[in-house]
């Protein structure tokens, strides 16, 4: 009888109890309609990569995408966009920077002195950052979010996953056997807590021959297929070794690859967002 409704202040374990809702506040001047996390197992299966190729290729759709960067200690999205400003702030808060493409970005490489500063902070920092770029940082009218997360399932994933309405995530890996078991880990941590698995990307699939078009895969056969139906999810794409790709990213122009590896992908993800 003398319930107030209020959970978050309240000891009991009673049948009505609601879970108490973590997700920090969005910037009162941001606008943000969906939120998609890249995520992946383990380190250097080119997560970045594909944040910031669906970053692009929604843009090249017509929705205004930003990127932010999660990855706290290893940022790499503003030297794929070849970003050299600072972020800039206001009262108001602070303002990510727009490439040549018109994609919003965050990252703490935007916030040091120097790029190649490390980030040397324990994880209450490094948490704590996370939150303020999802609730300091001014999004203006963003369609779709790609948030870079660290690889793994530690403190800053589930920070991530608690802290920011995350409407689905995609899960990144390469065909090694021994990625499989990594990345069940990542989509078993995405069902604990209840976040949509969009699907699955694999990266360095496979090298096509320039003379012969013929496909090897040099790091072996995928097992993908078999975890994307296991989870009843689906493989979005399979991304090449491409020495293209990998010199547009090394010299800053990501947005201005022409390659469309991701548009089916796009495609898919849109159609689960509706």
């Amino acid at each position: 009888m003398s319930c107030n409704h209020d959970c978050s202040s309240c000891s009991s374990d009673c049948k009505d109890r609601q879970p108490a809702d973590l997700h920090e506040k969005l910037n009162k001047y941001s606008i943000v309609k969906k939120v998609i996390g890249i995520v992946s197992g383990k380190g250097g299966v080119g997560k970045s990569l594909v944040t910031s190729m669906l970053a692009v290729t929604f843009n090249r759709m017509g929705k205004k995408t930003a990127v932010l960067d999660a990855d706290i200690t290893g940022p790499s999205i503003p030297k794929a966009f070849g970003i050299k400003e600072r972020c800039m702030g206001s009262d108001e808060g602070i303002l990510p920077v727009s490439t040549e493409a018109g994609i919003d970005i965050i990252s703490i490489n935007l916030l040091l002195e120097n790029e190649t500063d490390p980030v040397v902070w324990r994880s209450p920092m490094i948490t704590g950052t996370v939150k303020q770029f999802w609730s300091d940082v001014i999004w203006q009218n963003i369609d779709y979010m790609f948030v870079d997360m660290p690889p793994g399932t530690g403190d800053v994933p589930l920070t991530v996953f608690q802290s920011i309405p995350i409407d689905g995530i995609v899960v990144v890996a390469s065909p090694q056997e021994l990625v499989s078991m990594i990345v069940e880990k990542a989509v078993k941590m995405a069902n604990m807590m209840n976040v949509p698995l969009l699907g699955l990307v694999e990266n360095m699939s496979y090298f096509a021959c320039p003379d012969c078009g013929k496909k090897y895969s040099l790091f072996g056969e995928s097992h993908l297929e078999q975890i994307a139906e296991k989870y009843n999810t689906k493989l979005l794409a399979k991304l090449p070794i491409d020495p293209d790709l990998a010199k547009s990213v090394d010299s800053g122009r990501v947005e201005f690859f022409e390659g469309g590896y991701l548009d089916g992908a796009a495609e898919e993800i849109e159609k689960s967002m509706r």
